[in-house]
């Protein structure tokens, strides 16, 4: 390549000279802000004060290139996890033991998460659990690592080593394992999923091929796999700015029967994620991957407590699955503000939006283009609506009504419900003077 992604450089090596280039830097990658951050300079300093060398890898390097924000910052040394917990210490920096059997640390500088692992190699695989040895060799540590593009590292100072010529397959789209895809995706059946969440969000067609002969033919090892992993991957390719192609290309490999048979839904998810990241521009609406599932798969109710019992979702978010894919109600064009704000006042502003959104996108997806221009503004108004939305409280309470003589116990608790639903009926209008006098109404004797 002439230059990496966006204003780096490289330096030319010659041809005759593969193995000695594993070795040595190809490039200077810009210095973005994370790497020059001060709590970053604050590591760089705790690890590197005995003379020892440290490199950044894994997505911090890929969204550089990419000219992407970063969020995660994951840095590789070959000093021992011990030495590693004694340096941070050393500089005052909070070392967290988060994975120290495997080589993992973390350091939180000002709110700021490094995950620290030292160099491993393999000395036996059988599945996730690989037994590992520390080293000191970067290019036995970047062998055991899944795609071209995640065994990139680079020094504190900028300087890239791409030993799998990741930067190409990066720009180019192209997702690749390192070795065999076969063997790789023994060592961790999860690289199955990794492989289609990057081709999710970095690839372009073709796929290659290699690996997704490998996936087809290991897909049933998915079944292996904790709930929590998948819903690990899923999620973050739900998030994609396109996961429905990718999801459509998994189908047709029987790649999702293992994991997620009840998916189906695939042209609404695809009208969910355009009304969500292009067709809309709302700070109220973001990629939700939660959402998304819902919208995807079939067989309401029953279909969604499966999935998420399948992938350890959470109470709150099983419930919010189950509610999402078995809507309590309808909400369509013809729904006027009056009954909207109903409903708001019923299931609350996101709730609102949720059901909204998946009713225009399975709309959208039913529907002509005509029909959708037509309808456009009549969701336009209820968001906008839902937007401006505050919760509404009824303005008297069971002690108002014991003021005015009502015996506390069912009764009461009734005659409340009563006047909640009247008011809701009068659109929320009624002020407490109107709500007391409605109350007195209600309990006049005859």
């Amino acid at each position: 390549m002439a230059n990496l992604f966006r204003g780096a450089s490289t330096t030319e090596t010659p041809a005759d000279d593969k193995t000695s280039n594993k070795n040595r830097p190809v490039g200077q990658i810009p210095l973005r802000g994370w790497l020059t951050a001060p709590a970053t300079r604050r590591v760089i300093d705790a690890l590197t004060a005995r003379g020892t060398e440290m490199r950044f890898v894994g997505g911090c390097l890929r969204d550089t290139l990419l000219g992407r924000e970063t969020e995660d910052i994951d840095i590789a040394t070959p000093e021992p996890p011990e030495a590693v917990m004694a340096l941070l210490e050393e500089a005052g920096i909070k070392a967290l033991p988060t994975g120290i059997a495997h080589g993992t640390v973390t350091a939180i500088v000002e709110g700021q998460r490094f995950e620290i692992t030292t160099l491993r190699r393999d000395v036996e695989t059988f599945g996730r659990r690989a037994h590992v040895a520390f080293t000191d060799d970067w290019l036995e540590d970047a062998k055991r690592r899944d795609f071209t593009f995640n065994a990139l590292s680079a020094t504190p100072d900028g300087q890239i080593f791409d030993p799998f010529n990741g930067i190409a397959d990066l720009a180019s789209g192209w997702v690749r394992f390192i070795g065999r895809a076969e063997q790789r995706i023994d060592e961790d059946a999860l690289r199955i999923l990794r492989f289609f969440r990057f081709f999710a969000w970095l690839g372009h067609p073709p796929v290659d091929a290699d690996a997704l002969q490998a996936c087809r033919l290991k897909a049933e090892a998915l079944r292996t796999l904790s709930g929590e992993r998948i819903w690990g991957e899923m999620k973050k390719l739900l998030r994609a700015p396109e996961p429905a192609a990718t999801l459509v290309l998994m189908q047709g490999e029987h790649i999702l029967a293992p994991i997620l048979p009840e998916a189906g839904n695939f042209g609404a998810l695809r009208q969910l994620t355009f009304l969500e990241t292009r067709g809309l521009v709302r700070d109220s609406i973001a990629a939700d991957p939660l959402r998304r599932l819902a919208i995807l798969i079939e067989g309401g109710r029953e279909a969604a407590r499966a999935v998420a019992k399948r992938f350890r979702l959470s109470k709150r978010q099983a419930d919010r699955l189950a509610v999402l894919a078995d809507p309590p109600c309808s909400i369509d064009p013809d729904l006027d503000l009056r009954q909207a704000r109903r409903l708001l006042h019923q299931l609350g502003a996101d709730r609102f939006r949720d059901l909204l959104l998946m009713s225009w996108a399975r709309r959208r997806a039913a529907g002509t283009r005509r029909e959708m221009t037509r309808e456009s503004g009549v969701w336009h108004g209820l968001l906008d609506h839902a937007d401006v939305w505050t919760p509404r409280t009824l303005p008297i309470g069971g002690r108002d009504l014991i003021l005015l003589g009502h015996e506390p116990g069912p009764s009461l608790g009734a005659l409340l419900a009563a006047l909640e639903s009247w008011w809701i009926d009068e659109d929320f209008q009624p002020d407490r003077d109107r709500i007391l006098k409605k109350a007195h109404d209600l309990t006049r004797t005859p």
